[in-house]
C-alpha cells in the first residue's frame, strides 16, 4: 500500500509511520519539516504547508497518488478542506483524525458516533483552543463532502503513550514512578477521589496500527476510538503507576470538594480530573467505542502503557514540561490543610 501521512514526526503520525513500516507499506509524509525526521531514508518526505495561504503550500502533494491519506494534523476547516480538495482524486481512502472533543454535549455516559456534535458560533473563526470541538466537527464535514463514503472519521479520545508531550496521562506516571521529574515533591500525591472514576484513553500505538488497518480494508464510516467504557477508573490507573515504581508515593485520595475550594484546575492541574459540577463532561470518559472494537480496535494492558511511558519519560528532555499542573509547594499546601482539617 502507498500511504500519505499528513503529519508523521511527533506523536500520532510517527506511531502511524511506525506502524505502516513495520508492514512493509510505502509511506510519504508531508510536514513543515521543522521537527526533525526520524525515519531516514524509510520515508519519503514531503515538505509544504497546511495552510495553503503559506507558501509553499500543498504543492509538493501535486502530481502523485496514494492508496490512503491519514491526515493526524488537521484543525481548521479551510485548511483540511484543501487538503481534503487535492487528494480526493489521488487517493482512495482518507481516513481524517477527530477527536471527542466533536461531541457538542458528552454530558451522560454511552453516547455512541450519533450523538450531536459541536457547532461553531462564528463559523469563520480559525482560533483553535477555544473552539477544538467545533472546529473539529467542521473539519469531519469538509472532508466528508470531498470524499463522500471514501471519508473515514475517527474521533480518538485522550491518546496517550509514548512521545505524548501534552503531559496530561504522563503526569500520573511521572508522579508515581519518576517524581523527581516534577521537581521536590511531598512522599504522598494527590489524587482525585472517588477511586471509581471512570478514565477511558487510547494508546496511539493501538490506534495507530488500527487506523493503518482501516486502510488496508479500505474501511468507511465514523468511529469513537477510545478504550471501551468502563474498562479503567482513576484506581486501575494509580495501581498500574504504583506498580511500575521502585519507591512510589503513598496515594492521598482527596475529595473533589476540598480540591475545588482549593482551586485546583480540573483537567490540567490534576490531569484527567472532571468533577461533577461539570455536568457538560459528565460522560467524557465513558463514551460508547463498540463500534471501533467491532472493526478491530485493540487496547493493550494499561501496565504496558505506564511502563513505556516510564521508560520514555526518563530519557527525554522534560525541561518546561507540567507547567500547569499542580506544583509541589501547593499540593504541600492542600495536604497540610487536609491534615489540620
Amino acid at each position: 500500500m502507498r500511504l500519505l501521512l499528513l503529519g508523521g514526526t511527533r506523536f500520532l503520525g510517527r506511531h502511524v509511520a511506525d506502524a505502516a513500516l513495520a508492514r512493509g507499506h510505502e509511506v510519504t509524509t508531508f510536514t513543515r519539516g521543522r521537527t526533525p525526521q526520524p525515519f531516514g531514508d524509510r520515508v519519503c518526505a514531503l515538505v509544504g504547508d497546511r495552510d495553503p495561504r503559506v507558501a509553499p503550500g500543498l504543492a509538493a502533494l501535486d502530481g502523485d497518488t496514494w492508496d490512503a491519506v491519514i491526515d493526524t494534523s488537521g484543525y481548521v476547516p479551510r485548511v483540511v478542506g484543501a487538503s481534503a480538495a487535492l487528494l480526493a482524486a489521488r487517493v482512495r481512502r482518507y481516513v481524517f483524525v477527530s477527536s471527542l472533543s466533536a461531541l457538542a454535549k458528552p454530558d451522560r455516559p454511552g453516547l455512541d458516533e450519533a450523538a450531536p456534535v459541536a457547532t461553531l458560533d462564528d463559523p469563520a473563526t480559525e482560533d483553535v483552543l477555544p473552539n477544538y470541538g467545533g472546529l473539529k466537527a467542521a473539519c469531519e464535514t469538509v472532508v466528508r463532502d470531498a470524499l463522500g463514503a471514501r471519508a473515514t472519521i475517527v474521533r480518538p479520545g485522550l491518546i496517550v503513550g509514548p512521545y505524548d508531550a501534552t503531559d496530561r496521562f504522563g503526569y500520573w506516571v511521572a508522579r508515581f514512578v519518576h517524581p523527581r521529574l516534577l521537581g521536590e515533591r511531598p512522599p504522598r500525591a494527590v489524587v482525585p477521589a472517588p477511586r471509581e472514576r471512570p478514565v477511558q484513553f487510547v494508546d496511539a500505538r493501538d490506534l495507530a496500527a488500527w487506523l493503518v488497518d482501516l486502510c488496508e480494508r479500505d474501511v468507511g464510516g465514523t468511529f469513537n476510538a477510545c478504550s471501551p467504557a468502563g474498562e479503567w477508573t482513576m484506581r486501575d490507573l494509580v495501581d498500574a503507576c504504583v506498580a511500575a515504581s521502585a519507591d512510589p508515593p503513598v496515594s492521598a485520595w482527596v475529595d473533589e470538594k476540598t480540591l475545588l475550594d482549593f482551586h485546583v484546575e480540573p483537567w490540567t492541574g490534576l490531569p484527567l480530573w472532571i468533577p461533577s459540577t461539570e455536568a457538560d463532561a459528565a460522560g467524557f470518559m465513558s463514551v460508547d467505542c463498540g463500534k471501533a472494537e467491532a472493526a478491530g480496535l485493540r487496547t493493550r494492558a494499561l501496565d504496558d502503557t505506564v511502563r513505556d511511558t516510564a521508560a520514555w519519560l526518563a530519557v527525554r528532555d522534560n525541561g518546561g514540561a507540567w507547567s500547569r499542573v499542580l506544583s509541589g509547594a501547593r499540593e504541600r499546601l492542600l495536604l497540610s490543610a487536609i491534615d489540620a482539617r
